[in-house]
């Protein structure tokens, strides 16, 4: 006869998909909202410097080129300390080592906005502080991103994951919808006050939450399934079960990681959607600055409008493809729309409703995809290969940061609008959307249905 020890331990025998369902939503509750006020926290600090551009250009008499060249020193420092990163919150836990991103990533962001002052301390021009700063930030927050993702996979198995990814980068929409209302303020409000510019208090006002989510983290968060004081046993032993049956089959060794091939058709699809996605987050203010708004507080609540529309849309994508069981359609089908979104909101630039709107189109295309791309890597690794193979496709697909600024900023060098960049930015996107339909069935998985034990032993089938 068991114990009550030995039958909580017993998942595939002792629960039923309610019990699971139960458990996963207690997950979800727990971790969930503070890794989304977490990436809230961290957007707000890599996309702020496109407000800050508005007037710090002119502080700071930088060019246009020199911006887009500092904009883009994150993405370098981002991918060269992605994998390391990565691999060291696998094996110093993600509790720690998300805390300590937040808080070295809060305080250099916070530190451009004396940019000067630094340069003159230091004996260097303002422009090499500048980047120096930005390749320094992205050194920074690297990990942070795919380490998430990474975290994830601790607890779910691939076929709940596309939900929690849409709650997780729900964070998105709402810090960029938050971000441009609040920096567009903030520009304003701020202006002169004690001596420094709006951009400048911006910028320091808005890494404060970072300093409070890394606090939140060492508190609140635990490494893994084994360390969850708040999970029974059964919950437990429930939770790593599935995670086994589900990891059978992936990849799970280092070298792996970066011989997989379609490791590297995900870098591919990550690098061309996030062009597309990064050009549409820094030049935003600029390409709506364009059509005649001045008003830094106007620019802010009109660049809310189209984030808004995309959190919408992207939890509907998801829940639809979450529902269906269905992934290439649902990350596709958005590439090519926010492709033709771009290429519309540059086509009526000049016209300030007609521009917004096919940017809310754009932003909608480009946001739905992202929860279902994400599912993806769980399904091909596992371990330290879903460690080091995350990274790698984060690293590399956010090198699109670079690619999407510079193509911005080098179409209006050559032609002397701003919107002709848009048009390459969408052309990213169809090559996305084409990539995306090159995946292997394989990577897909089964459509709709997954084994669930009841506690009879047998197997039924449950919607994934």
């Amino acid at each position: 006869m068991q114990s009550r020890t030995e039958q909580s331990a017993a998942p595939a025998r002792d629960h039923d998909s309610s019990f699971e369902d139960r458990t996963y939503r207690k997950v979800i509750l727990r971790i969930l909202p503070i890794l989304l006020l977490c990436y809230m926290a961290a957007y707000l600090d890599r996309v702020n410097i496109g407000f800050a551009k508005l007037d710090m250009l002119e502080d700071l008499q930088f060019s246009n080129t020199v911006y887009a060249l500092g904009a883009s020193m994150f993405f370098w420092g981002y991918f060269l300390f992605e994998v390391p990163s990565n691999l060291l919150l696998h094996r110093l836990g993600a509790r720690f080592w998300i805390a300590r991103i937040m808080l070295t990533w809060a305080l250099v962001s916070m530190a451009v906005a004396f940019t000067v002052p630094l340069a003159q301390f230091f004996g260097i021009q303002s422009s090499t502080m500048f980047y120096s700063l930005r390749f320094l930030l992205g050194i920074c927050e690297a990990g942070f991103f795919p380490g998430v993702i990474l975290y994830l996979n601790y607890w779910f198995p691939t076929h709940r994951q596309s939900r929690v990814m849409s709650g997780f980068l729900l964070a998105l929409p709402i810090s960029l919808v938050i971000g441009g209302m609040l920096s567009g303020w903030l520009m304003t409000a701020m202006q002169g006050v004690h001596g420094l510019s709006g951009w400048q208090w911006m910028l320091l006002i808005e890494g404060l939450p970072s300093i409070v989510m890394a606090v939140v983290v060492i508190v609140c968060l635990c490494d893994n399934i084994d360390k969850a004081k708040w999970l029974s046993a059964a919950e437990k032993a429930m939770l790593k079960a599935n995670l086994q049956q589900d990891n059978s089959g992936k990849a799970s060794r280092l070298s792996e990681a970066f011989l997989n091939p379609r490791v590297w058709l995900l870098v591919l699809i990550l690098l061309t959607f996030n062009t597309g996605f990064y050009g549409l987050a820094f030049w935003m203010p600029s390409i709506i600055k364009s059509a005649g708004i001045t008003s830094s507080l106007h620019i802010g609540l009109l660049t809310a409008i189209p984030y808004g529309v995309a959190a919408v849309a992207m939890l509907l994508n998801a829940r639809h493809s979450n529902r269906t069981g269905e992934r290439r359609l649902h990350a596709a089908i958005p590439a090519f729309i926010g492709g033709v979104g771009l290429m519309l909101s540059a086509y009526f630039a000049h016209n300030i409703v007609l521009s917004v709107l096919f940017l809310s189109v754009a932003a909608s295309g480009i946001l739905s995809l992202m929860p279902i791309y994400w599912t993806l890597p769980g399904t091909v690794l596992s371990g330290i290969a879903a460690a080091a193979g995350i990274g790698i496709i984060n690293s590399f697909g956010n090198l699109s940061g670079f690619t999407g600024s510079m193509i911005t900023a080098m179409a209006e060098t050559m032609t002397g609008d701003i919107n002709n960049g848009t048009y390459v930015l969408a052309g990213c996107l169809f090559v996305s959307g084409a990539l995306i339909m090159a995946i292997p069935r394989s990577m897909l998985g089964t459509p709709s249905r997954t084994p669930v034990a009841t506690p009879t032993g047998s197997l039924t089938l449950e919607k994934a």
